[in-house]
């Protein structure tokens, strides 16, 4: 490991020195854009070194200054490629940096016109706003655009399960009205598609779920009666009868009831974080209002 990383320090150190070298005027005369090319080589060499180490930011910093001499080349392939590199390797030492890197990617792969990857590389920064930064919001941004960009491309699968992140998101933040229109559009698309009918299903019944936490019950029973005539096969479902009973148990105010819907429920399908964080909200919501009675 230590070998490596000397081996590593060596290389940029190399790299450095070829680059100072091409910069002078007898360096521009013979040769300097192919010395500007062997110093990216030799970063990238380096990275390759410190990643054996696992300098984790050491290798995202060579990456970074290949990718900027990529740039400089007119390689922007290249380039994006490094600053993918670069990425990767930060996300395990310095989140942000990762973020910045992915973010440089994006920028010459839409400027080139490859929206399918950058979309990918939005869900890569969605996916460390989401778990190592934990901040929701910028994820939802970033699942919005990558969806954006696979919708843009007809990948409409990728772009749906970009937007199930929105909704679910959307739904802790309190904004149901987004996580309902995204998981009905979703359902509905769903319906149509031999493939895809079974997960309508799932996707109505979490609609509904949202309309629990947002609404009166009596409004959630006639958008659960829609669902119904909508998508017939959603009657029979444990699902659908699962919601009926906690809506009979909120317009009885009946906390147990609500609680052992659940666990009936619970006992042969797991409920999901998700699913159960929502339940808890609209319990906890009955048991307020049972209280004050």
């Amino acid at each position: 490991m230590a070998d490596q990383e000397e081996k590593g320090k060596e290389l940029v150190a190399e790299a450095d020195k070829k680059l100072n070298s091409s910069k002078g005027f007898f360096g521009s005369l013979f040769g300097g854009s192919t010395k500007v090319e062997e110093a990216a080589e030799l970063y990238v060499r380096a990275a390759n070194a410190f990643k054996m180490a696992k300098k984790w930011a050491a290798a995202g910093d060579a990456f970074c200054r290949a990718a900027q001499l990529q740039l400089k080349a007119t390689s922007r392939h290249e380039a994006a490629t490094h600053f993918v590199d670069a990425g990767t390797c930060y996300r395990k030492a310095d989140p942000m940096e990762a973020i910045n890197s992915f973010r440089k990617a994006v920028e010459i792969y839409t400027d080139m016109g490859r929206f399918t990857i950058a979309a990918k590389h939005h869900e890569k920064i969605a996916e460390i706003y989401e778990t190592e930064l934990v901040d929701i919001e910028k994820a939802i941004t970033n699942y919005e655009q990558a969806a954006d960009y696979f919708k843009g491309e007809e990948s409409n699968s990728s772009a749906n399960k970009c937007l199930l992140k929105v909704a679910q998101f959307s739904a802790q933040l309190e904004n149901y009205e987004k996580a309902i229109d995204i998981y009905e559009q979703i359902a509905v698309a769903a319906m149509d598609n031999s493939l895809l009918k079974y997960s309508a299903k799932d996707h109505f019944f979490r609609a509904a779920v949202c309309h629990m936490c947002g609404a009166d019950p009596l409004n959630t029973r006639l958008v659960l009666q829609k669902y119904e005539e909508m998508f017939p096969a959603f009657s029979d479902s444990r699902e659908c009868k699962l919601l009926k009973a906690l809506l009979q148990a909120c317009e009885d105010e009946n906390v147990e009831a609500y609680t052992d819907a659940l666990k009936n429920y619970d006992s042969i399908s797991r409920l999901d974080p998700w699913l159960t964080s929502m339940f808890l909200k609209v319990k906890n919501t009955l048991s307020s209002e049972t209280e004050l009675c």
